[in-house]
């Protein structure tokens, strides 16, 4: 095989059943056509699943992507995407993690590792270069992802890089994550750990020391420099000294901030919690692969009390959210534990905290008793309980076994009306953003190929709520100063270009924060171009995450997805019940099939939410008719 610029151009295939392993070349004309990361893996998940494939048998499969920015000089190239089957949603599944791992992958000399089979007993795998091992994992079982990924450092060496399952893994919790870094950076979202658990994989470990082949060197790290100076703007500081979590405040007051299972969209207490926050528990910035710039990492701890943590990475935005407005809890440090155990378990913060607000909802309305929820008092607010519950649910005991298969099918299962209840769309559960405060958000949950997913594609509300235009003007994005973020004509047409530019960091290997922070489709084609050796440009670059998009909407519509799945919570769309926008009637979602009905037609898709096939051909998508 000739050298692939920007790609090793190898794909390690790891067969569980038979102990076996091979490679296995990327073609170029898919690598021009999908780019990498979760593009190709769309391709390949595709064609090698079949239709109605349960995920959590030994035939779903498990795609570790990068993108050909990964191990680069770019700068927030430290990704790695997890593509397959969701366990949780039954659709397409994918969740990213940022950690040195993805840049690993690349230099032990594969762009992608696909997992296949079951493992007849539980084993990890490592990957050093062109070695390939199958090792017993009997003494990791039932060990946290902290441990885990320290026994293994220290038998293996500290040169790896460990992806690793926790408890909630193993045992197959829905929403279970893949943990990376030291145990605490997570591909957290529609259940990647189950399906690793599923197949008795509870670590894979990296090691490798290549170097990725660049087309035009000079031009290329010319390219990144330029890249970086941008970034490392004043407006940009704020990433290192608050990170995500610094935005509690602005979400809470732009009515941003999803409050008590979604009845209300602020709480007033986003800013006092920030401090105690700032002044008690954070540590330092931290930085998720060793080539960021940004550091948005948070470093916590909590010192003393029954909230004691240790000092660790974590704490971010979403998941300090589902600990407190999520379950209306004002304790910072219940908050930062609670965020802790997920990790350490292995559990998506996300869904784990709207786990518990639908528990703490049901338990208000009556529709779960006390002696149902195992004697545990799930009063708004009651971290005792909350925390309780975050290892019944990681260990599947009692009604953490309910659970841990995700809010709509714990609501089928009660009954009663607790549907109501059940927040999410396509069966995954709402992130800690709330189209409320920004009208295109409700297309990124409703439209998304996961399910309720604030960052796949794209934060809507950035756009209208908060003015980021990404650079897309040139593309035909209108300008967002000139949009009313409670208006809904209009924003179908702008989150095509959103979505479109919104899943290429995923397909390419870059942190979606750095697009957040600057760096338009012509700064990233500029860089490619250099890296492959390649034409590609801004038009070409949207193209793609249209021609990827649309791959995964039909992956998901094989499945029978259509446009009654795109709808949302109906109690989301309603005026808040209390809080800064109670008495705010623009707020409410009052015409979102309207909105529907312009994303499909900018999108080319027909009234029931398919792609054409005057599209399809056009992407050249028509082999998946």
């Amino acid at each position: 095989m000739e050298e692939m610029n920007g790609y090793t151009g190898k794909i390690l295939r790891i067969d569980l059943s038979n102990r076996k392993s091979w490679t296995e070349n990327i073609k170029e004309e898919d690598a021009k056509m999908y780019l990498g990361g979760a593009g190709l893996a769309a391709k390949i998940l595709y064609e090698e699943l079949e239709k109605g494939v349960e995920p959590l048998s030994e035939k779903n499969k498990l795609v570790f992507a990068t993108g050909p920015l990964t191990a680069t000089a770019a700068p927030g190239s430290g990704s790695v995407d997890l593509c397959f089957k969701s366990p949780l949603t039954g659709i397409w599944g994918e969740s990213r993690s940022g950690s040195d791992w993805g840049p690993m992958l690349r230099k032990a000399g594969y762009d992608m590792i696909i997992v296949e089979g079951k493992a007849e007993h539980p084993l990890y795998v490592t990957v050093d270069e062109n070695e390939v091992n199958f090792l017993d994992a009997d003494e990791l079982i039932g060990k946290t992802s902290y441990e885990k990924t320290s026994l293994l450092k220290e038998k293996l060496g500290e040169d790896f890089e460990i992806a690793s399952i926790g408890p909630a893994g193993e045992k197959e919790v829905l929403y279970a994550s893949v943990m990376f870094g030291d145990g605490s950076r997570a591909a957290g979202r529609t259940g990647a750990g189950a399906v690793m658990g599923s197949k008795n994989l509870i670590a894979v470990a990296v090691r490798g020391n290549k170097r990725i082949p660049i087309a035009h060197r000079e031009e290329f790290y010319k390219a990144c420099r330029d890249a970086s100076r941008k970034l490392l703007n004043p407006d940009n500081l704020g990433m290192k000294t608050d990170g995500t979590t610094g935005d509690l405040g602005k979400c809470d007051d732009a009515g941003d901030w999803p409050t008590k299972n979604w009845r209300a969209n602020s709480w007033g207490k986003g800013e006092e919690l920030y401090e105690h926050f700032k002044t008690h528990n954070l540590v330092s910035s931290h930085g998720c692969y060793k080539g960021c710039i940004l550091f948005c990492g948070r470093i916590a701890k909590v010192d003393s009390g029954k909230w004691k943590t240790p000092i660790h990475e974590g704490s971010e935005y979403e998941s300090i959210s589902a600990f407190t407005a999520f379950i209306m809890n004002d304790d910072m440090d219940a908050a930062v534990h609670a965020s802790y155990l997920c990790n350490a378990y292995g559990l998506d913060t996300i869904s784990t905290g709207a786990a518990i607000a639908f528990a703490m909802d049901c338990y208000e309305k009556g529709l779960l008793t006390k002696d149902e929820l195992d004697g545990l008092d799930m009063k708004w607010g009651n971290m005792d309980a909350a925390v309780e519950l975050i290892k019944k649910i990681a260990k599947r005991e009692g009604i953490g076994d309910l659970l841990a298969d995700g809010v709509m099918r714990a609501a089928r299962k009660v009954g009663k009306g607790a549907d109501e209840m059940a927040i999410h769309v396509k069966g995954l559960e709402g992130a800690a953003h709330d189209p409320r405060s920004g009208k295109a958000l409700a297309l990124t949950y409703g439209a998304s190929n996961i399910g309720m997913s604030h960052i796949h594609p794209i934060e809507g509300m950035a756009y209208d709520a908060y003015k980021v235009d990404f650079g897309l003007i040139p593309y035909g994005l209108r300008d967002p100063n000139e949009v009313d973020r409670f208006d809904e004509k209009g924003k179908g047409r702008a989150s095509k270009i959103l979505h479109d530019f919104g899943i290429i960091p995923d397909v390419i290997g870059l942190c979606k924060f750095y697009i957040y922070a600057g760096l338009t489709p012509d700064d990233i084609a500029v860089q490619l171009s250099h890296l492959t050796g390649w034409n590609i440009d801004g038009k070409e670059l949207l193209k793609i995450g249209e021609r990827v998009y649309n791959l995964q909407r039909m992956f998901n519509v094989r499945e029978g997805i259509t446009r009654k799945d795109d709808q949302l919570p109906e109690r989301v769309k309603n005026l808040p019940e209390f809080g800064k926008y109670a008495n705010v009637p623009e707020s409410a979602i009052k015409n979102y099939d309207m909105m529907l009905d312009e994303y499909y037609e900018a999108r080319g898709w027909n009234k029931n939410g398919i792609p054409t096939r005057e599209k399809l051909k056009e992407l050249g998508l028509e082999w998946t008719l």
